[in-house]
């Protein structure tokens, strides 16, 4: 994956601002807190970025895991998910929060900078979301809708809201004759790419491009960012677009059929479907990358955002790895979890998810 000059530039502030607020974070011979990120020993500043669906999620694990450490300082960059992978692959965050996992041929191809070469990242699945489909119609508050009829307001072949499409799901609505303004990323986005991926397995026959980061047709209006399309649709009239639940409130929402129901977001539904999907295959021990069915054969919502946490195992600066660790397992533990739970929206991973993780970050050396 190529890196922008941008990206490496920024590795090299960031590697050298994170060094020294590591080193300081060690100086007086502090004892390894990693394991225990209530214990308030850790110092100096942790900077990430990535993901701007996990950004409210961020906040609060940001919020939390300070109170439990008041010397440690976490930032965070919600510059899109592609950008939080780049810069990670750069060295410029020692962590990274992104939408999509790397695939494994973006792996093997390398190289990550701040990871100590021929060891292997991990990536946490710590924040399950609902993709909340939100639109801007005066009186409708919510709206009945099939993947068909969702792919093809998005992919431009329904033009007007009246359509008879969404007329037959909604025969007790009454839909105004207004044009259909779709909005979508214009930045590389794993909202976009799980968006995206929801249509192509759920809808083939009216979507028919594959997923992607990068919204893949000339549509409708490119925003840049979450809060981009959410301010695109709020400032319109007949605007929808796709963003993480948590941006949902004030809108229009679509609740989606599967089978015989229509089955609206909620955090529960969205992990129902993340414990339905099992892991990708190929994958090293700490890679915790999951194959989403986007397809369920029960009341699941299916257009889920499952953001990934990445680190290195090692890192080439090992004055970072205390700091990461304790970051990640706050992230991961109950409180964490609730925490995001509560801002955003999201839910909070299973035990046995979190036995999973806690053994992937475990992998992190300390020194």
């Amino acid at each position: 994956m190529k890196l922008t000059r941008i990206a490496k530039i920024g590795a090299i502030g960031a590697i050298a601002a994170l060094a020294l607020s590591a080193c300081a974070s060690n100086e007086g011979g502090a004892p390894d807190a990693s394991a225990d990120p209530s214990a308030p020993v850790l110092s100096g500043e942790l900077a990430g970025g990535g993901s701007s669906a996990q950004e409210v999620a961020v906040q609060a694990w940001a919020a939390g895991f300070q109170t439990a450490n008041p010397d440690v300082t976490v930032t965070y960059d919600p510059a899109g998910s592609g950008a939080g992978r780049e810069s990670f692959q750069a060295g410029a965050f020692p962590y990274a929060g992104s939408d999509r996992a790397f695939t494994v041929e973006e792996i093997a191809a390398g190289p990550f900078d701040g990871c100590v070469e021929g060891t292997d990242i991990i990536e946490l699945p710590a924040y399950i979301s609902p993709i909340a489909v939100i639109f801007n119609i005066e009186g409708i508050d919510t709206l009945n809708m099939d993947a068909a009829t969702i792919a093809g307001l998005f992919a431009g072949t329904i033009t007007n809201w009246n359509d008879p499409a969404i007329a037959a799901l909604n025969p007790d609505v009454t839909l105004p004759d207004l044009a259909v303004t779709p909005v979508h990323r214009a930045d590389d986005s794993g909202t976009t790419e799980n968006f995206t991926d929801y249509l192509a397995q759920a809808a083939p026959e009216v979507w028919t491009y594959e997923a992607d980061g990068e919204w893949p047709i000339q549509s409708g209006e490119a925003a840049q960012g979450t809060s981009g399309v959410v301010a695109a649709v709020e400032g319109g009239q007949g605007t929808i677009t796709y963003a993480d639940a948590s941006r949902a409130e004030g809108f229009g929402t679509v609740a989606v059929q599967i089978g015989e129901e229509f089955v609206p977001f909620s955090p529960e539904a969205a992990a129902a479907v993340v414990d339905l999907s099992p892991l990708e295959e190929g994958r090293t021990a700490g890679d915790l990358a999951i194959e989403l069915d986007r397809t369920p054969d029960e009341a699941a919502y299916p257009i889920v955002l499952v953001t990934y946490s990445i680190a290195c195992e090692e890192y080439v600066n090992a004055d970072l790895a205390p700091l990461v660790k304790g970051f990640l397992n706050y992230v991961i533990s109950p409180e964490g979890q609730d925490a995001a739970a509560a801002a955003a929206g999201s839910a909070p991973i299973s035990d046995t998810q979190r036995e999973s993780m806690q053994a992937a970050i475990d992998l992190i050396v300390v020194p």
